[in-house]
């Protein structure tokens, strides 16, 4: 198939010629999506390099259980849930996960995470809108940042959103109401367009991945 019609392909063509052997074609989807994906890692894991990592991992994980994708909701969104529940595994497994909320649904003292150490790349942007957007979503408890990213950043329906995250639309609608009070009193309407600068997975690191879990499900990248 050629670049062009691969790129014009639908997730449900792709998916039909993975599963019947090409396995190749995957790159497709991966591209399709890295970016989505590692937008919703992120919100959950606050450094760059691990979120590659569990990126990497969700799409092995996807390519393992792609038989298993029945086609009730999109592609897109099986993916993402994939992706968000291995991050969540793995920020648990580091124990730095919390619950944000109690019972009754208020927010809880102690969700009110401490942001992570800079890297020297941060510190050398913090005078860029865009990453002053970012350390501020980052900031935001996790389970509020994963909403406002999947919302705010990627256009995501309340229904998407919410299947994505295991939610209920309700509660969805309430932490995204809660995360943009959050943000706006931190940074007074600065957000605004910029935000979805943020996180962004393109170019040398995008490929990066794409050759990592191609190798490890045994596919040759196409030319």
């Amino acid at each position: 198939m050629l670049l062009q019609e691969r790129q014009s392909a639908s997730d449900a063509e792709v998916i039909a010629l993975v599963r019947g052997g090409d396995t190749a074609m995957y790159e497709t989807l991966m591209r399709r999506y890295n970016q989505r994906l590692f937008r919703v890692i992120r919100s959950v894991v606050t450094d760059d390099g691990e979120a590659e990592d569990v990126l990497q991992e969700a799409w092995v994980r996807a390519y393992e259980h792609l038989n298993q994708f029945a086609g009730r909701a999109s592609f897109a969104a099986w993916v993402t849930r994939i992706a968000f529940n291995e991050a969540l595994s793995r920020e648990r497994k580091n124990r730095r996960w919390t619950p944000i909320e109690d019972g009754e649904g208020e927010l809880m003292p102690e969700a009110n995470r401490k942001r992570a150490p800079e890297t020297p790349e941060a510190q050398a942007m913090r005078g860029e809108l865009g990453r002053m957007l970012r350390t501020a979503v980052d900031d935001l408890p996790q389970g509020y940042r994963s909403v406002f990213v999947l919302r705010e950043v990627e256009q995501l329906s309340t229904s998407e959103t919410a299947h994505c995250l295991d939610l209920s639309e309700e509660a969805v609608k309430t932490r995204l109401h809660r995360s943009r009070a959050l943000l706006r009193r931190e940074l007074q309407e600065r957000a605004g367009s910029a935000i979805a600068e943020a996180y962004s997975f393109l170019g040398e690191r995008c490929d990066r991945t794409v050759a990592a879990v191609l190798a490890r499900i045994g596919a040759q990248p196409r030319a």
